[in-house]
């Protein structure tokens, strides 16, 4: 394959990156993304020596996320002085994220594109560019800023699971991006579980861990200076304050903040639940929220009561912050495998991170004590198809499966509306789970979904179901 600018600034990246952490290994080949499903493949590399070049790519810095951060007027002085950048490269950086920003169509335009036309083109277009103006390695370093800044409120000497489908042992929220799935825990119990919206794949869910400190009831809106912020019709202006209850209020009925700029909020419909439907939050419906802040607050030792909210309800105009006596963890991940119960669960490489692999698969069993040996061949054979009607993986060899493409769109080119603006990506194409029943994994991995809360809330009545 001829290498492309794409092709070869990755690898200009991985270089830089093996350098700075002090790994340069010049007996390996270097790590190329394939330029039209970005999906990762190292011949005769293990994956231990390309996990540091992955890290960087699975940054998600893509220019509409670059545009949200300089909002804040310290952000642009940390690129300056960490990256050591002039003024006119800041102006260059900041014209070229608020443009692509402004290209997007409006979050409630109605679009069906695919994932792929969203993530790998958003990342594609943000490395070229960047990289056309500060060079690769700052680049790098700029990615890595960003994953900094995002994780900000990260809990001290709290580290993200170390194996895949890590059950917690302490009282948490965990998010996965790809199942679109939340879980609250109570000292390692399973309290109950939501399908939520989760981040347009322009405007991702990050990873790694952060905490919820405090709910807001009736929280105000204050749009960003962000060019989706004033759609077509809207009565919504940038910088003017939305008011608690107002039908242009997308907070809906509480806030959780959780690092900004992402949130766990209400506001959403039933229709935008188990999909894309934020800039870069978990999504819930009210009467999920509702519940949720119930259960959140009864962990965390706060007493707030089913009376109380809708108290709170009756005056959407009145803001109430409820602290939470001990702030709860969040952890934030991206599993596309997940063992569950006897089952092995397939979801949708949503951001396009190519993780969708017989690495991460093999890697998923082997947390359970199950070797992808010791399955039977049709066992083994389900599981492989799984994975090429996922849209494609990389082999324990290295060889990129070309498979079934019905979960991804393999056109480069952004999806445009009527004006010529690219879309935001609103819709997975193809299955959102595959499910591959395997008896040795019977009552192993990660919890299956409670729906109903395990724990009785202050004041509510035994039965929570939403």
């Amino acid at each position: 394959m001829k290498p492309t600018t794409f092709t070869r600034l990755a690898a200009l990246l991985w270089l830089f990156l093996a350098a700075c952490d002090g790994d340069v290994r010049t007996d390996q080949p270097v790590v190329e993304r394939d330029t039209v499903r970005d999906t990762v493949y190292v011949a005769q590399t293990s994956a231990a020596d390309s996990t540091a070049f992955l890290d960087a790519m699975q940054t998600p810095v893509t220019l509409p996320v670059l545009d949200g951060f300089f909002a804040d007027s310290t952000f642009a002085a940390t690129l300056r002085d960490s990256l050591r950048i002039t003024d006119e490269q800041i102006t260059e950086l900041r014209k070229l994220a608020r443009e692509e920003a402004s290209r997007l169509g409006s979050d409630s335009a109605s679009a069906d594109s695919t994932m792929l036309a969203g993530t790998m083109g958003a990342r594609q277009r943000a490395l070229e560019r960047i990289s056309g103006i500060i060079g690769p390695e700052k680049t790098y370093h700029l990615a890595r800023i960003v994953r900094t800044r995002w994780s900000g409120d990260a809990p001290e000497g709290l580290t993200p699971a170390a194996t895949p489908n890590s059950v917690p042992t302490d009282t948490r929220i965990v998010i996965n991006a790809p199942s679109f799935r939340m879980d609250l825990f109570e000292n390692g119990q399973l309290v109950k579980s939501y399908q939520v919206a989760t981040g347009y794949p322009e405007f991702p869910l990050p990873t790694g861990m952060r905490s919820a400190r405090e709910i807001i009831f009736n929280p105000t809106w204050t749009p960003p200076d962000e060019p989706w912020v004033e759609a077509p019709g809207s009565d919504v202006k940038v910088g003017k304050r939305v008011e608690s209850g107002s039908r242009d209020n997308p907070l809906g009925i509480m806030k959780i903040p959780i690092g900004l700029p992402s949130l766990i909020h209400g506001g959403k419909s039933k229709a935008q639940i188990g999909g894309f439907g934020s800039h870069g939050c978990a999504g819930l419906t009210d009467d999920q929220a509702r519940e949720f802040a119930r259960l959140l607050a009864d962990v965390s030792g706060a007493e707030v009561t089913e009376k109380q909210i809708a108290e709170y309800g009756k005056n959407r105009s009145q803001m109430q912050t409820v602290k939470l006596p001990t702030p709860i963890p969040v952890e934030l991940r991206y599993e596309t495998i997940v063992v569950q119960d006897g089952a092995v669960h397939f979801y949708p490489d949503v951001y396009d991170r190519g993780v969708n692999s017989e690495a991460t698969l093999r890697a998923a069993l082997q947390a359970q004590g199950v070797t992808f040996e010791q399955l039977t061949e049709a066992e083994r054979t389900k599981l492989l198809s799984s994975l090429e009607q996922m849209g494609g993986y990389v082999n324990e060899g290295g060889n990129r499966m070309a498979g079934d493409t019905a979960a991804v769109d393999t056109a480069t080119k952004p999806k445009t509306d009527a004006g010529g603006r690219p879309k935001v990506t609103r819709s997975v194409k193809g299955p959102k789970e595959l499910v591959v029943r395997i008896p040795s994994l019977k009552g192993k991995g990660y919890p299956t979904m409670m729906k109903t809360a395990k724990r009785p809330t202050t004041g509510a009545k035994k039965d929570t179901t939403v």
